[in-house]
């Protein structure tokens, strides 16, 4: 802690710390008063929600590829405060102008479409301006502090904003959550940098075209040539389409499914998402001390048989015992278990790329995950919709999917230890039998 404090002293980092606080904060403020502005629109419909929520992610798509090399030729201080600042606008328009009943909903997803926009420059802004305000020697201190805290923010936030919508209404939050990007705005406005670090509006316009031509375009080219032609990378890409699919399929459907059988729209819901949250923290810091000396793959599919074990206790149990202390009990448990999984993945892909092509790998690699996310959101929203089927169906028989890929893959490895789909993982006794 004291390490932690002698970092917070640079005023600098200071207020870096403290804006990017209020700002994960205002995120899912702003999330939770949507999903509250929807349920209390159109309660029960999951596929009114999986369109609203899909506004989320498409700038997934359309802007990330091209926000992180935009931020390399901008101002990142200036870049970040106007984001903030923008966004709170964005969200102030939202109770002032379109939460009304009467009024088409699209509208609304426009504005949802720019906020979330604008938020793709500002989390790349955030990482790259660290070391502009942080000397050397602090650097990992200082990346290790916004990484947890803003990790605990995250979960934290939910939990507020479902609190905040359930007590001041969904126009109340948005209130509310316009006020945290001021905020966030105005402490990010208290950064001084050197004038070295800035760069002159003309340059920068002259050089977005070449940066659209080159360097964007070339490196998603490179990255995903480098996916389709390695065999390890494509093991990777039908895992991680697995992991995201299975969690696009249920994660509208789990939103409803909570809010009807706890009777609550934001309240319980964002407890719950806090609680699975720590699960996921502490799941992360269990692996990454004990999961050094088990094999990544095995992990993996060890995971996937708890997660689908999980979800499907979680459906049966809730339907029937609806309190909300058991379902944070199980949104704990459900935290703890899939954290390892994209740990393993991560490593996994590390292991396998060479550096010089990791960061398009990533970039590539997330596009295939929220293609997977929102490709099976909207597909698990409109089987939910089907009487026959309905959510606790549809979530049982995810998790019994989920259930039964972890178990084959998990015995097949363990029948077999020479098993792999990655070759350099292979036991040392096997390495003169490649081929």
């Amino acid at each position: 802690m004291a390490r932690f404090r002698e970092v917070l002293k640079n005023k600098n980092f200071f207020f870096l710390w403290l804006g990017q606080i209020i700002s994960q904060l205002g995120d899912r403020l702003d999330q939770m008063a949507l999903i509250g502005f929807i349920a209390q629109r159109s309660p029960g419909k999951t596929l009114q929600l999986a369109t609203l929520l899909s506004f989320t992610i498409l700038p997934v798509f359309i802007i990330g590829p091209i926000a992180g090399a935009y931020v390399d030729r901008w101002d990142r201080r200036k870049t970040m405060y106007l984001c903030d600042f923008f966004r709170g606008i964005l969200v102030l328009s939202i109770p002032l102008y379109l939460l009304n009943e009467k009024m088409p909903l699209f509208p609304l997803y426009c504005v949802v479409f720019l906020m979330f926009s604008i938020g793709r420059f500002f989390v790349p802004a955030k990482l790259a301006i660290v070391p502009e305000i942080v000397p050397q020697e602090q650097l990992l201190l200082a990346n290790s502090l916004i990484n947890t805290t803003g990790m605990i923010a995250a979960s934290v936030g939910f939990g507020i904003g479902g609190i905040v919508v359930a007590l001041l209404g969904v126009k109340g939050g948005f209130y509310l959550d316009s006020v945290s990007f001021f905020a966030s705005s105005f402490f990010i406005f208290l950064i001084r940098l050197s004038s070295k670090h800035k760069r002159g509006i003309i340059k920068v316009g002259k050089e977005i075209v070449e940066v659209i031509k080159k360097s964007i375009i070339s490196d998603m080219k490179d990255g995903i040539k480098h996916l389709l032609n390695q065999k390890q990378m494509r093991a990777v890409i039908n895992i991680l389409f697995l992991i995201w699919a299975a969690l696009g399929a249920v994660y509208v459907v789990l939103i409803v499914f909570v809010q009807e059988t706890l009777q609550s729209f934001t309240l319980d819901l964002g407890l719950l998402v806090m609680f699975l949250g720590v699960g996921l923290f502490a799941g992360s810091l269990l692996y990454g001390r004990l999961g050094k000396t088990t094999n990544c793959l095995r992990s993996i599919f060890f995971y996937l048989l708890l997660s689908g074990i999980n979800l499907t206790v979680f459906a049966f149990v809730l339907a029937r015992s609806p309190y909300f202390s058991t379902a944070a009990v199980l949104s704990f448990i459900f935290g703890l278990s899939v954290a390892p999984i994209m740990t393993a993945v991560n490593t996994l892909t590390q292991e396998v790329t060479v550096k010089e092509m990791l960061g398009k790998v990533f970039s590539s690699l997330e596009i295939v995950m929220h293609f997977a996310f929102l490709l099976f959101m909207f597909l698990g929203s409109m089987l939910a919709e089907y009487k026959s089927i309905g959510r606790q169906g549809l979530l049982v028989g995810v998790g019994i999917l989920l259930a039964l890929i972890g178990l084959i893959g998990f015995v097949r490895i363990k029948l077999n230890p020479s098993f792999t789909l990655f070759p350099q993982h292979l036991p040392p006794e096997t390495e003169g039998r490649r081929d």
